[in-house]
């Protein structure tokens, strides 16, 4: 390792959260095993597996830490339950169906040596079944509610320079434990989708900012367990948007953004019904926007807590609806400093 290397004294506590992945887990932890740096344990938290994915992966040959949840606790919980566990002054969460290149950690502790100031970093994934293609180059906020991994499915392109994201994906992302931990972890109730961007927009109100670290590059399966167009996927995903939207959004973004996420979810609606899952979407409706009056508080206490001005939010969210319709990535350029600072400034 180089001069340049962040020193060991920068732990990292890497998460892992297994619910049924099969050999994937196993083929995750032997992709761990070639990693560029050594600055790691790993903590295993499974949600009650009922397949025999604990034994393919031989635990007992590996350095890794089991924490049994005892139940399917779903991704967000199982994640808090191991930070908390964590020993580590970052965290680097890894979903079973993610495999990083053996430079992948090493990339994302440069970035953090290289930005002390900020507190998360995203990867690049690649499409597993076709490293051609992008799975995501860190997660996009829309003004329309809707929150997406920028750039799925576009042709992988030679990697450019890092990037402020408005979150990275969780599926590969490195965040200090003690900002995480601070700001309360993932949301439990999301169960599994969206509790990344949830965090990330959290971070955002509280003066945080996320950097995409192209250099940092997994092969990821996206849904491989729970199904990428399944019930399951489609409900919580969507569901978990509108929560997301709620609680974090300013006052006036959001009253006045209303009119556009009233089209977008229409759009969905009329997409979700022809896919044949209008009964899932439509439950997610109702409990999503049926949910709202729980999430007052934690609504109260963001704004309570807001760093950043309506104008610098604004400025972070995607309000392009062509960039939305393509899922096109959305990274800002780095300078150093947060770009929303000189729209903070202007409106205080």
């Amino acid at each position: 390792m180089s001069a340049a290397t962040p020193p060991a004294a920068q732990s990292v506590t890497l998460i892992i959260v297994n619910y049924n992945s099969g050999a994937r887990l196993g083929r995750c932890l032997d992709c761990l095993s070639r990693q560029t740096v050594s600055c790691f344990d790993i903590i295993i938290v499974d949600n009650a597996s009922s397949d025999d994915s604990l034994a393919q992966a031989d635990l007992a040959a590996r350095d890794v830490q089991l924490i049994e949840a005892g139940r399917n606790a779903g991704f967000a919980a199982a994640n808090n339950m191991a930070a908390k566990a964590a020993k580590g002054e970052w965290l680097a969460l890894l979903n079973p169906d993610a495999y990083p290149e053996p430079g992948w950690l090493e990339a994302l502790l440069r970035a953090a040596a290289h930005h002390p100031e900020t507190d998360a970093f995203g990867s690049r994934q690649l499409d597993a079944g076709d490293p051609a293609r992008l799975d995501g180059e860190g997660d996009v906020c829309t003004i329309f509610g809707v929150a997406y991994r920028g750039g799925f499915g576009h042709a992988a392109a030679p990697c450019g320079a890092d990037g402020e994201c408005f979150s990275p994906c969780a599926a590969a992302a490195l965040l200090r434990r003690s900002v995480f931990l601070d700001l309360g972890g993932f949301d439990e109730r999301f169960f599994c989708y969206g509790e990344d961007v949830d965090f990330g927009f959290r971070l955002r109100n509280a003066g945080g900012r996320a950097i995409q670290v192209n250099g940092a590059v997994v092969l990821h399966e996206g849904s491989g367990v729970s199904g990428r167009h399944s019930a399951f996927t489609l409900y919580h995903g969507h569901r978990n948007r509108i929560w997301m939207f709620y609680k974090n959004m300013p006052a006036a973004l959001y009253w006045a953004s209303a009119p556009l996420r009233l089209i977008a979810d229409t759009a969905l609606f009329v997409k979700a019904a022809a896919a044949g899952e209008a009964g899932a979407y439509l439950k997610a409706m109702r409990d999503g926007y049926g949910g709202l009056g729980a999430l007052r508080e934690d609504r109260r206490k963001i704004a309570a807590l807001r760093r950043k001005s309506g104008a610098a939010i604004a400025a972070a969210l995607c309000w392009s609806p062509v960039k939305f319709l393509r899922r096109e990535a959305d990274l800002r350029p780095l300078d150093g400093a947060d770009p929303s600072a000189a729209s903070e400034q202007q409106s205080s």
